[in-house]
């Protein structure tokens, strides 16, 4: 199968809302046997997994697509994995893993301000309240059509002290 197809096809699962997790699980399984590189694999399953909030196997596969170069061959999904992985660990009780992960995430435009909302939730699962809506609030601030200044100054204020 070519590598176009083979994207084809995992493009369709992910649209296919008829199917339930399970399904889209067992699918996703047969699609990374014939994927052309095994972090492809990896992250697509990982993702399946993930979906279908069964995080602690969706770990396994993250970090397998991480090993295997992930970074190195799609770097659109090893952007977006950043972002699936660091919310699985946050998942799973290990916040502080989530938030040095996304605070360390490279800006991408396959993931646009998604880190930075991502490290607010997690921050906020840490009882970092005043941090995670600051990080919340310089994640949209950008997206505003005015009063960017004075969001920006509500923002600092949260966390100046």
């Amino acid at each position: 199968m070519s590598s176009d197809d083979w994207q084809h096809r995992v493009d369709a699962l992910w649209a296919d809302d008829t199917m339930d997790d399970q399904q889209r699980v067992i699918r996703m399984r047969a699609l990374a046997d014939d994927a052309p590189h095994p972090a492809l694999a990896e992250f697509e399953l990982g993702g399946a997994l993930d979906s279908a909030g069964r995080e602690a196997e969706a770990h396994v596969h993250y970090a397998a697509a991480t090993a295997a170069g992930l970074d190195t061959v799609d770097t659109d999904r090893a952007a977006r994995m950043i972002v699936q992985h660091a919310s699985t660990l946050r998942n799973l009780g290990r916040i502080d893993e989530a938030i040095a992960m996304l605070s360390a995430a490279p800006e991408h435009p396959a993931t646009g301000a998604a880190p930075r909302v991502f490290l607010a939730l997690a921050l906020h699962s840490a009882g970092r309240h005043d941090e995670a809506l600051r990080v919340a609030i310089e994640a949209i601030e950008p997206t505003l059509p005015r009063y960017n200044r004075s969001v920006r100054a509500y923002a600092e204020a949260l966390t100046a002290r």
